[in-house]
Order: structure tokens, then C-alpha cells, then sequence
């Protein structure tokens, strides 16, 4: 009972403040409740405190853009993610811990750079390259476009 509880408040409340917060609604919106809980303790596990404001929103705006199925919701392919997913019995967590993962630590390694450019291209580059061999059609160059179009939508609402 207790449990049930508890999952109930963690479904319905807002757990996360700022532009975390319109993050959390916004994977609300597209993917229902309870992935939105799994959302904010991805975030909430893999995004330091005083950033989440600022990447949370990335994250979720990466969730529109690579608009995955089942065991690709964020892009992620990695045998990493894979084993997670296979031993959760679970995909979306992993895929949204992975992808929250991943844009901290590009975070940390722009700013250790000197922050060149901006952000989200030099998380392009890492996350989605152009002219990766899994992307035969091309795509990946519209990847930085869609997510600052998301990341920004994403911030608004």
C-alpha cells in the first residue's frame, strides 16, 4: 500500500524545478507519466544539480528529436545500454540514463575545452556524428537543427 503510495506521489508530483520541470512535463506529454518519473531520476541520477536547468531540457529536447521506439527512445545504441535494458527488463530508463549520462559528461569535457562554440553542436559531434556508419541515409545532419528546435520549444513551455 505504502508503495503504491509512494509510486502514485513520485508519478504526480513535479520532481524536478525550472526548466527541469518543463523538461519533465514535456516527456510528460509525449511519452505519459510514468516514463516521465523515469525521466526525472535519469536526470536526477546522471545530471548534476546546478546543471539540471540547463541540460535536462537538452535531454528531453534529444528524446523529440531521435523520437526512437521501444529500446531506442533516446538514440542510444551502445552494447551498454543494451545489456541495461536486457537486464532491467526495461528500456526506456536505461535509454534516458544513458543519454543524460552522455550529455554531462560532453558538458564537462566543452567546458573543459574553453566551451568552443556552442553546446549543442559540440554534443552533435559526440552523439549523433555526421557520417557515422550507422547512418547510411544521412540523417545525422539534421540532428544539432532538431535538437535546438526541441531545446527550445522544450524551454518555452
Amino acid at each position: 500500500m505504502l508503495r503504491t503510495l509512494l509510486l502514485l506521489l513520485a508519478l504526480t508530483a513535479p520532481a524536478l524545478a525550472g526548466g527541469a520541470s518543463s523538461a519533465s512535463s514535456a516527456i510528460r506529454a509525449k511519452d505519459g507519466a510514468a516514463a516521465a518519473a523515469k525521466f526525472d531520476d535519469a536526470v536526477r541520477v546522471n545530471i548534476r544539480p546546478e546543471l539540471r536547468d540547463q541540460l535536462a531540457p537538452i535531454v528531453a529536447a534529444i528524446r523529440h528529436a531521435e523520437n526512437g521506439a521501444a529500446g531506442r527512445e533516446y538514440g542510444v545504441l551502445g552494447a551498454g545500454v543494451r545489456r541495461d535494458m536486457k537486464r532491467k527488463g526495461d528500456t526506456y530508463r536505461p535509454q534516458a540514463g544513458w543519454c543524460a549520462a552522455t550529455v554531462q559528461k560532453t558538458y564537462d569535457r566543452w567546458k573543459k575545452a574553453g566551451s568552443p562554440g556552442d553546446f549543442i553542436t559540440f554534443l552533435g559531434k559526440r552523439y549523433c556524428p555526421v557520417g557515422a556508419d550507422n547512418d547510411p541515409n544521412g540523417l545525422n545532419r539534421h540532428w544539432v537543427k532538431n535538437v535546438r528546435h526541441w531545446t527550445a520549444k522544450v524551454r518555452k513551455s
